[in-house]
């Protein structure tokens, strides 16, 4: 979740990349009931070359595609266990994306949300729910702009009022508690973001990834990061932004899963028996291998 701007594009690269989750429980969990959804997906400017998931303890793992597009690793754990171990790995090629296509007048980006699935990203979700003196403020600001130039003001606007602060939010922070105390992490900013472009009838839907941190990156070196999440709004065809970078999203940006909100697209997300208590460990791992 970086906030380094990244303006200049570098063709192609192709990205290892290391996931791992580690949970510890309070005491030892009697049984476990998990979801994961850590495999990049395939796209037109993204090829997942090879992508596994491993489980410790040893688990069984069963796969499908969710209502949304994002693969999905589901696995139970039927025995007492006092930690758990996801690891996600990973290679991806990535593309530059082109010029962005040319945008639909607003009459006719509002009659296909009307009559197609972008209605499901045209409506609001509780993550994504901001007051109408704000979408207001967002509607002046935007005022004569064509679809493209909306989602780059709305997002520095975004930007400007909602300052990147990790730790200064949870996974349960909606947008307009993000907006209030003006700080929250790449998956607030995202969700201020589609509350305000779905108020101006922009469809627009949160996207869940990876962002290579460095813009120049060394061949072969390991590099820290984060997990990402950024926007893609629809002008005559899905466009990603990068509001947290003020950015386009280009070739170092890794899709993960599309949803409505966050809830749609969780990394890892279960059910267990036994004692309340415990937090996850996360790390990710980047090297650039061309």
């Amino acid at each position: 979740m970086t906030t380094m701007p990244m303006l200049t594009t570098i063709g192609m690269r192709r990205l290892r990349i290391r996931h791992v989750t580690r949970v510890s429980y309070a005491q030892a969990a009697v049984s476990s009931h998990n979801e994961v959804r850590m495999t990049p997906l395939t796209l037109p400017l993204q090829t997942t070359l090879d992508a596994r998931i491993t489980i410790s303890p040893a688990a069984g793992t069963w796969s499908y595609w969710d209502y949304w597009g994002t693969q999905v690793t589901g696995f139970d754990l039927m025995d007492p266990h006092a930690d758990l171990t996801i690891t996600a790995s990973s290679l991806v090629e990535t593309q530059a994306p082109g010029p962005l296509p040319p945008a639909p007048d607003w009459p006719e980006i509002a009659e296909q949300a009307a009559r197609t699935r972008l209605l499901e990203f045209a409506a609001p979700t509780p993550r994504t729910t901001l007051t109408a003196e704000l979408v207001q403020q967002a509607r002046e600001a935007a005022a004569g702009l064509d679809p493209h130039e909306t989602a780059a003001t709305v997002s520095s606007l975004v930007a400007d009022r909602v300052s990147y602060l990790p730790g200064s939010t949870g996974v349960t922070t909606s947008a307009a508690e993000a907006w209030e105390q003006g700080a929250g992490v790449c998956q607030d900013i995202a969700h201020v973001t589609i509350a305000l472009l779905r108020g101006l009838g922009l469809p627009t839907r949160y996207v869940s990834g990876y962002l290579h941190p460095e813009r120049e990156a060394e061949l072969h070196r390991p590099v820290a990061g984060q997990s990402h999440a950024w926007v893609e709004y629809w002008a005559g065809d899905w466009c990603g932004y990068d509001p947290t970078n003020r950015m386009r999203a280009d070739e170092s940006h890794v899709v993960v899963g599309r949803g409505r909100d966050y809830d749609d697209v969780t990394p890892h997300k279960g059910v267990y028996r036994g004692v309340a208590g415990g937090l996850p460990e996360v790390t990710v791992e980047f090297t650039r291998v061309a």
